[in-house]
């Protein structure tokens, strides 16, 4: 979208971390179809999305105390050499998707799925800085284990929300001229229309709604979290979980959240899950109501009745007050206490389920 000189003029009054070279990466507004169908969702009161239990999202004091540790504190928020990753080879994608179950995790919270003949993507983020400007905002620590551009045959997407993190415009852009499909949580799909992402491409659903790519159901289900992509469009959008059912496997993916009983509800509902994506990164005790730390998503995974636990969320930015390897030491131990079978794999490295996979504490490596 071109800019106008009131555009700029308004943008130039917002905090610089919110400046923005097009505001069509920033919240939209809905139409009154999208309206309607938001007002009449359980999960929409008062003109915004709500979580299922009361949740704040932070505690009082954790704007200073944020600002106070990234100055002063003694984290180590960077890797301190280069994080290895595996190449995944374009040729790998030209052939048709693993007929049983696999993934690769993408780094971050993106991980590319081989279900029973789908080829799937959740969340996905290619770009150097995820922000609403390419100048200012936290940057990937590693390239990504396979170009932007040498994707191909994505059948779906699958997005949790509508933060930077985990909805890019050029991304969605990209793959949409390819014919790619979008399931996204009410109200996201007035972003993509905005960004001229075809209707007929465009899936909205609802918590407990679900839609059949190909032979494979996708359901959106819960999360404790919120959304926004600018200061004037918080919870405006709803936020999710994703289960993933085909005949014989099933995936579920946590997307950004807390932790809550919503997990036993997925359980019960849709479990067992023979391949769980749980976020491990990003937590802090000033947010402990919208983000899992290692020790919850392991009670999360078990919740679910998952059998084999990936960790997703971390490794990729600097999006919180840990150092960058805690998440993954943290799991790492948990995992063992609990018996789990926890994988690690190098970013860009291939895990099938049902086949043994040899995880490596890869990160202890980097000094």
């Amino acid at each position: 979208m071109e800019q106008n000189t009131a555009t700029l003029k308004m943008l130039n009054k917002l905090d610089a971390t919110m400046a923005i070279s097009g505001c069509s990466s920033m919240g939209v507004s809905t139409s009154d179809i999208h309206l309607e169908r938001m007002q009449a969702s359980p999960n929409y009161q008062d003109g915004r999305f709500v979580n299922s239990i009361p949740t704040n999202l932070t505690k009082n004091g954790a704007i200073w105390y944020t600002f106070k540790t990234k100055l002063f504190g003694d984290h180590t928020g960077f890797p301190p050499s280069e994080i290895p990753i595996i190449p995944i080879q374009p040729e790998s994608l030209k052939t048709p998707p693993l007929p049983g179950l696999g993934a690769f995790w993408l780094g971050h919270a993106s991980v590319l799925i081989e279900i029973e003949g789908i080829r799937l993507l959740i969340d996905p983020v290619f770009s150097r800085v995820v922000s609403p400007v390419s100048f200012l905002g936290p940057k990937r620590f590693h390239p990504s284990p396979i170009a932007l551009t040498d994707l191909s045959r994505i059948d779906a997407v699958m997005i949790s929300h509508n933060h930077y993190d985990r909805l890019e415009k050029t991304t969605i852009q990209y793959l949409a001229a390819k014919g790619t499909s979008f399931l996204v949580p009410l109200g996201v799909g007035a972003q993509l229309k905005e960004w001229e992402i075809q209707e007929d491409q465009i899936i909205e659903l609802d918590w407990w709604e679900s839609a059949m790519v190909g032979r494979v159901r996708l359901d959106c289900t819960p999360a404790r979290h919120f959304s926004g992509r600018s200061f004037f469009d918080k919870n405006q959008t709803l936020w999710s979980s994703w289960a993933i059912i085909g005949a014989k496997h099933s995936v579920f993916y946590s997307g950004d959240t807390g932790y809550s009983d919503h997990f036993q509800e997925v359980g019960h509902r849709l479990g067992p899950f023979d391949l769980t994506l749980m976020k491990v990164g990003g937590y802090d005790s000033y947010w402990p109501e919208i983000h899992l730390d290692p020790e919850q998503s392991i009670e999360a995974h078990l919740d679910v009745r998952g059998q084999r636990l990936l960790p997703v969320h971390w490794c990729s930015y600097d999006l919180s007050l840990h150092d960058w390897d805690e998440p993954i030491k943290r799991i790492v131990e948990a995992a063992k206490q609990k018996n789990i079978d926890l994988v690690t794999p190098h970013i860009g490295e291939f895990i099938e389920v049902g086949q043994p996979f040899s995880s490596s504490s890869w990160w202890e490596k980097i000094r």
